[in-house]
């Protein structure tokens, strides 16, 4: 859901990975340990072929939303244009700075389960990490780069 921003495309995605994995225990080519890992490597897959068939979809304003005194729409339009600006971040990294990102940050895994998962060393995935932050940076706060040289 944090990659792509639709429940219903994430739901797809939950029962593909989930069918991608049955099939694979009735092929009897399953994991053997990591299963956490394995699903995760599946729906990264899904995701990133869902990226490759469709383009981004552009932010759509919603007309009908009435405000009241106690709603601040601003600020949520604000919080959904900044997700929209991280997805679309997350897009432009490879694969593997995505999958270590996801794991590390949204999912909370440590750097040596994430090293486990994707069969790597330790420093490759702090290296990974490392450039995809630095990149992050770039992409969602270009300006900070001028304010720190002034």
């Amino acid at each position: 859901m944090h990659l792509l921003g639709d429940e219903s495309i994430a739901e797809d995605c939950v029962a593909d990975t989930f069918t991608r994995l049955l099939k694979a225990l009735r092929n009897n080519q399953g994991p053997e340990d990591h299963l956490q890992a394995y699903l995760y490597r599946i729906a990264h897959n899904w995701i990133t072929d869902s990226y490759r068939r469709s383009p981004p979809t552009p932010y759509e304003l919603n007309e009908n939303h009435r405000a009241d005194d106690q709603s601040q729409p601003e600020r949520e339009i604000e919080m959904n244009i900044r997700r929209s600006n991280v997805r679309l971040a997350l897009r432009s990294l490879t694969p593997d700075q995505r999958l270590v990102i996801v794991l590390r940050f949204l999912e909370g895994w440590e750097s040596s389960e994430v090293a486990a998962a994707l069969d790597k060393p330790l420093g490759a995935v702090k290296a990974l990490q490392h450039r995809a932050l630095d990149s992050l940076k770039t992409m969602l706060l270009p300006d900070e780069e001028e304010v720190l040289h002034e």
